[in-house]
């Protein structure tokens, strides 16, 4: 999906962008998740490639020139001031009055929420980072695109992979990230009835924190794994029997992040199709391919 045609007219001394601008917030898989160590300041060191998928959220922005941000969506439960769309355009706003822009920027903002929360596929870091990009072409900021990444780095650590918007190899907390051309595969993804709590896995102290780090290379050689799905299939039974079910289609199904859904790949849409369709009812899920480059991509400050 991309924007529409823009256009702008001049608002209060600025010019402002008006039209709508509409971009895909896409999932992540982790194809696989190594944790290497743990930080002094408790954050976990890992390695792992982020496979960007073609389907997603949907964010529309329009410009304002009186400052105020709305939010409008489908999704529930989460406060105004804590939903990491809010916190990412407000985080842009304080950047930019930092650099001297005195404009009062402001944004209409509807959410079509399609990702599960809690799901391990990156929607809310997904949805920060468009948002952060998406503002930044709107506002005409001009903010280059390594300076978004670390702004994003302030929101979470899986935001920069999506402001990117290519799959990679990466490493670190999830923020040093390779570029990577992935071989082309469909994906099937079902989301267990249970939400995984990101910060109970990693403070967990039967966690494996001690894999020795591989090169790039590795992983087509195979051997690689979820370092969380082990203790999660502990926790959460619910995970356990999803990729108990999903392994009898391909055994190369596991876990993303720290779940709760889990993948397998195949090599056509057909085949992942087929398999969701025997899907229990307790497990809905989604077809996705495979991309190298999100939509995002068009939008990103050179």
């Amino acid at each position: 999906m991309t924007a529409s045609v823009l256009s702008s007219r001049f608002i209060s001394g600025s010019w402002i962008v008006t039209d709508p601008l509409v971009l895909l917030a896409p999932a992540k898989l982790n194809l696989f998740l190594h944790i290497t160590g743990r930080r002094n300041d408790g954050y976990h060191q890992l390695q792992t490639i982020f496979q960007l998928l073609d389907y997603g959220d949907t964010l529309t922005f329009r410009a304002r020139a009186d400052g105020q941000l709305n939010l409008s969506s489908n999704l529930t439960g989460v406060n105004y001031s804590d939903n990491l769309i809010v916190r990412a355009a407000r985080a842009l706003q304080a950047a930019a009055q930092a650099s001297g822009n005195s404009r009062r920027l402001g944004a209409d903002i509807q959410l079509d929420k399609v990702l599960p929360m809690g799901g391990g596929i990156g929607g809310g870091s997904s949805d920060a980072a468009t948002t952060l990009v998406a503002l930044n072409q709107l506002w005409q900021l001009n903010i280059d695109k390594p300076s978004l990444m670390s702004l994003g780095l302030s929101l979470g650590a899986d935001v920069p992979v999506f402001i990117n918007a290519c799959s990679a190899w990466a490493e670190g907390v999830g923020e040093q990230l390779t570029a990577l051309d992935l071989p082309p595969k469909w994906f099937t993804v079902v989301q267990p009835d249970c939400h995984v709590s990101t910060a109970t896995v990693f403070s967990h102290k039967d966690l494996t924190r001690d894999t020795r780090p591989i090169k790039v290379a590795a992983f087509s050689q195979g051997g690689t794994r979820n370092d969380c799905e082990p203790l999660v299939r502990k926790l959460y039974p619910e995970v356990d029997n999803a990729l108990i079910w999903l392994k009898k289609f391909n055994d190369n199904a596991r876990m993303t992040g720290t779940g709760a859904c889990v993948f397998a790949p195949f090599n056509s849409e057909g085949e992942a199709r087929a398999v969701l369709a025997q899907a229990p009812d307790n497990l809905p899920g989604f077809v996705a391919k495979g991309v190298s480059r999100s939509a995002l991509f068009e939008h990103l400050p050179e």
